[in-house]
């Protein structure tokens, strides 16, 4: 069976067909992160679920193209870098690297094209002028340039086509120069905005005077100049569906680049809202985390996308502290499988377990469902640890199983345990108590024991020898 998606177009499940004739290219647009502060935990569910998307393509031995775009002007830009007195890509830039830091920490795989908006005004000024020659945009008195709905509805085209708009009951005709606006209203929304004193410096020549793009015409200009002005898949939480989405297939379709009957995106993926103890993150309720923040708690970035990872994409999630130290300890059986599996392995190698990667490929082929992908990981570890137990795997069969892991993970993105080297005097604990054991001093030994347990560290006796690991706090 192959990769079938829940696409937000037709609202349903159905098979996934790439675009390219021969079935192996892939186009993947994310709409990535604004930078104008630290990435939040939520904003994070929506990054590892593309990295998922796209490692899972990967997985199946697609060619994918990620691209993943930099929003470094808008609204909210604006207004903190007036407030901060900072240049803009000073200020933009000290939290793109931030971003790229938490990516990295979360194990996501870093996206081939990461393009910036402020990069692209020669695209974004040259798909504006398509629109107002197609009579679709319009320039208004203040020198802004504004996406007419009515005119593009009367192109014998559809607004809405990721949700279900009543015309009659919603708002129409409305004028909105802000990036974000009320889900109750269709608005003519601004493309090009003329500048304002409040802009500063912050402004581009244009046809229309000096000013700077939209936040939705930056998406549609960036990823048609990439992925072409048809493409596979478009990613993004479930907030960004109306009217940002909406808009970029309003502006990309309108725009009249695509080949007749294709349409700009095939497939539109949308992650569903994270909850944070419960309920919406607020700073006020103290519910509110970036990547920082729980990373100085003391959780791991692997911790935190194994629990990101527990629950399907499309349903509402709740994020717990207490959720984090479940995610370590499942985290540490599998850890422990695996050491196991390493030492019995030794130096075999074999071809991976296909009776573990198939089930596990079953389930991810449903749309992607981790909680049955990650049942069927842990039913293995609990099969392997009896037959670790009952030692019944030869050093052939363990190197199979790790191979397997070693597949499925290429798709999951965990990734091993980072191995923490034992400072010196730890280890001189460690031969002070086989040095009590072979001196068959045993309660010296287990007050050594004891002492390593107190700084963090246990000892496990393997057939190999005392092995000594990090504790679960550690």
């Amino acid at each position: 069976m192959g990769l079938r998606l829940f696409n937000t177009l037709t609202r349903s499940v159905g098979e996934f067909v790439p675009l390219d004739p021969a079935g192996k290219k892939v186009g993947m647009y994310c709409c990535g992160p604004t930078v104008h502060d630290f990435a939040h935990i939520g904003n994070f569910r929506t990054f590892v679920f593309a990295d998922l998307v796209r490692r899972y393509l990967e997985f199946k031995g697609y060619a994918v193209t990620h691209v993943m775009n930099i929003t470094d002007v808008e609204d909210k830009i604006i207004k903190r870098v007036r407030e901060s007195g900072a240049a803009l890509r000073e200020y933009t830039g000290q939290y793109e690297a931030a971003f790229l830091e938490d990516e990295e920490t979360l194990g996501c795989l870093r996206p081939h094209h990461m393009p910036r908006a402020v990069e692209h005004i020669v695209e974004i000024v040259s798909l504006i002028e398509k629109l107002i020659a197609r009579g679709i945009a319009y320039k208004a008195a203040d020198g802004s340039v504004y996406f007419s709905i009515e005119k593009y509805r009367g192109c014998g085209r559809q607004y809405g086509q990721l949700v279900n708009l009543n015309f009659e009951e919603l708002r129409p005709g409305e004028r909105v120069s802000s990036d974000e606006y009320a889900k109750e209203s269709i608005a003519d929304f601004a493309l090009w905005k003329a500048r304002v004193p409040q802009d500063g410096q912050v402004s581009w020549p244009s046809p229309w005077g000096e000013g700077r793009p939209g936040w939705h015409i930056e998406c549609s200009a960036m990823s048609m100049k990439i992925l072409g002005p048809s493409f596979d898949l478009h990613l993004g939480g479930e907030d960004l569906i109306f009217p940002h989405h909406e808009d970029e297939i309003a502006q990309s379709e309108g725009a009249g680049l695509q080949p007749h009957g294709e349409r700009f995106v095939k497939y539109w993926l949308h992650g569903a809202h994270l909850m944070v103890e419960g309920k919406k993150m607020s700073k006020s309720l103290g519910n509110f985390f970036t990547l920082r923040d729980l990373l100085a708690k003391g959780f791991s970035g692997r911790e935190i996308r194994f629990l990101l990872l527990q629950a399907h994409y499309r349903e509402p999630f709740n994020f717990t502290l207490e959720g984090l130290t479940s995610a370590r300890a499942s985290l540490a059986r599998l850890d422990e499988c695996l050491a196991k599996l390493r030492a019995v392995a030794g130096q075999a190698t074999a071809p991976p377990d296909r009776a573990v990667v198939d089930r596990v490929s079953v389930d991810l082929d449903e749309d992607l469902n981790v909680s049955a992908a990650w049942g069927a990981v842990f039913e293995w570890v609990r099969e392997t640890n009896r037959l670790l137990a009952e030692n019944n795997l030869s050093p052939a069969q363990a190197a199979s199983a790790l191979a397997a892991w070693q597949r499925i993970d290429s798709a999951m993105g965990i990734g091993d345990k980072a191995e923490v080297a034992a400072p010196p005097e730890i280890g001189a604990l460690l031969e002070q108590r086989e040095a009590a054991r072979k001196a068959r001093e045993f309660r010296r030994a287990d007050e050594v024991r004891e002492q390593l347990r107190a700084r963090g560290w246990l000892i496990e006796d393997t057939p190999k020898g005392p092995r000594l690991k990090r504790g679960q706090g550690g």
